[in-house]
This record gives C-alpha cells, structure tokens and sequence, in this order.
C-alpha cells in the first residue's frame, strides 16, 4: 500500500476506462439512496460524498432505526455499511455487473432495516442502463481503484487550502457521483438565471437548483469529464463576457472552447517540481479571471493574504 502523502499517482484514463465506468455506476447507487434519506440541501449539497482516509464515504445518513454510514473502502476493497447501533454489512468491491451490485448492496441495506427505494436510472450518463438491467459494466481495477482514491486525498488537500482563502458562501471540497468529480464552488453572493444547458437523465429543475446563483467553481476529473484524461477544471457561471480570452500564467493551461472550461492536465500537476504551487497558482487566477471581469467584491469576500490576490488590510 502506497503513502497517501507520496507523490500523485500516475493515472491513466484508457488504462481504467471501464473500470472507471463501473465504479461511477456504483457510486450513482449509493449517491441515490443518500439523495433519498438526506433533507435536500441548497445546490445538492447533501447528496455528496466525502473524500475519507480510507475512500470515498457517505456519511450519517438518518433511517427508521437510527442513523447509517456508507464506505468505499479502497484500502481493503470493500463496501460498508455502518449503523449508529453498532451493526454492519460488508461485501467485497470486486468485478461484478451493475445489476448484482445493485441486488447486493439493496439487500444488505435491507439486512440493516434500512427500507429505501431509489430510481434506478442512472444521472448525468448518455446512453445509460437502469441499475437492475446493467450487465455490460462488471468491472473493478482495484491497484487503479485505489491510484483514483490516493489522487482524490492530494485534490482534497489541495482545493481545501484554496477554499480556505474564501471568506464568503463557500461549498465544502465534496465528491459528486453523478458527475464523478471532486469539486469546490465560490459564489458572489448574486443569484443566476437558470441554465440553458441539458444534462441526460437530469430534470432542469435539478439544474436550476444546482446553479441557482453566481459562481466560480473548480474540480478535479479522472477522465470522464469531456477531456478524455485526468484534469483540473475551473469554470464560470454565468461567465462573463472575455473570460475565455483569460491570459494565464499557469503551464500547461488552456481554456477548452467546447467545454467552456479552463483546464489543466493532471499530469501537467503529477509532474510539476511543485505540484501544490502549480495547482494553487491555476486555480487562484481562473477564479481572480471570474472574479474580476464579473465585478465581484473580493474585498468582502476573500482572506487577504500574500497568496490570494486580496486586498491587504
């Protein structure tokens, strides 16, 4: 087992692509059963999971007996789930299709008095197959599995000391699994109208909620995102006229016309002498990019500081 605190793990997207596919798959499960025993929070909130020391976990979920915890383990392989009365049902993260995991995890949460029922049509995926009838992704990688966790703990680390330099609302450092992304979001503090854009199998009042006022918002993809290898992203909305046209100081980053996103390779990080310079550098001046052309008061809003680009007081 490889120190967390070791250097970024290389990561390749093709070399775990399916892999990579199947585990969205079974995050979606246990996101929807969090989404269906959490009280709906502003922007989704509640329904995100937590980067742990061990994985990914959805943590203090209340049910009818108490309250339940829900684990992937990426050191042992394995899928908890804890109750506040000392109980737990476990079963190994191993190859297997969609649809048995979904059986599985179903009737352990059932062993456990935990009665909830999800829709089974999975988010934000084209071309996706309910949970139940899903037999074409039955793939674990568990050496990339847990290369995927160890780059989630150096993100997290990462985007917590940006999100540490914001003093107004602020998102927590939080793993979404519809969209199989780490991210932090800023807000300006004014409300946005609602977006245009579609995502498959995603109501647009889910989407208006989600985007329900002004933001700069960054995260970390392992590949699924729409660039096709691991990368940071940043991104603006609504985004302000000449964003795009942003000149950076950051190597290697490049704003993406087709996603409308700022991005910056994973790999461009991993390899950086100073990778937490490089990270905290690009994301610092996408948002200040945002930020100033949108005429937020960064005044009233950030930590000032010889690294944010603030104020002095």
């Amino acid at each position: 087992m490889a120190d967390p605190a070791a250097p970024w793990p290389d990561l390749p997207f093709s070399a775990w692509r399916d892999a990579c596919d199947t585990l969205q798959l079974w995050t979606q499960i246990a996101g929807k059963v969090r989404l269906a025993l959490t009280p709906r929070l502003n922007h989704w909130w509640n329904v995100t999971f937590t980067v742990t020391a061990r994985g990914l976990e959805a943590p203090a979920m209340p049910f009818a007996g108490g309250t339940c915890d829900v684990i992937f383990d990426f050191v042992r392989h394995r899928l908890v789930v804890e109750t506040s009365d000392g109980r737990a049902e476990t079963f190994g993260l191993e190859p297997m299709a969609v649809a048995d995991f979904y059986a599985e995890f179903m009737a352990r949460l059932r062993r456990l008095g935990i009665d909830v029922r999800i829709s089974t049509m999975p988010c934000e995926i084209q071309d996706a197959l309910p949970f139940e009838r899903d037999r074409k992704h039955a793939q674990y990688d568990p050496a990339y599995a847990q290369k995927f966790w160890r780059a989630l703990l150096q993100a997290h680390r990462v985007m917590s000391e940006f999100r540490a330099r914001f003093i107004g609302k602020a998102s927590p450092v939080h793993f979404f699994w519809g969209s199989f992304d780490l991210a932090v979001t800023r807000f300006s503090g004014r409300t946005a109208p609602p977006p245009q854009t579609v995502a498959p199998h995603l109501a647009g009042w889910v989407m208006a909620e989600a985007y329900s006022h002004e933001v700069s918002s960054c995260g970390f993809w392992p590949g699924n995102g729409g660039y096709g290898r691991p990368a940071f992203y940043v991104y603006a909305y609504p985004q302000p006229a000449g964003y795009g046209d942003s000149r950076l100081r950051t190597p290697d980053a490049f704003y993406d016309k087709n996603l409308g996103e700022f991005i910056l390779p994973y790999d461009a990080v991993r390899n950086a002498p100073d990778p937490d310079r490089l990270l905290l550098g690009f994301l610092q001046e996408t948002y200040q990019a945002a930020a100033d052309l949108a005429k937020w008061d960064r005044r009233a809003l950030e930590r000032a500081g010889p690294d944010t680009g603030a104020a002095q007081p």
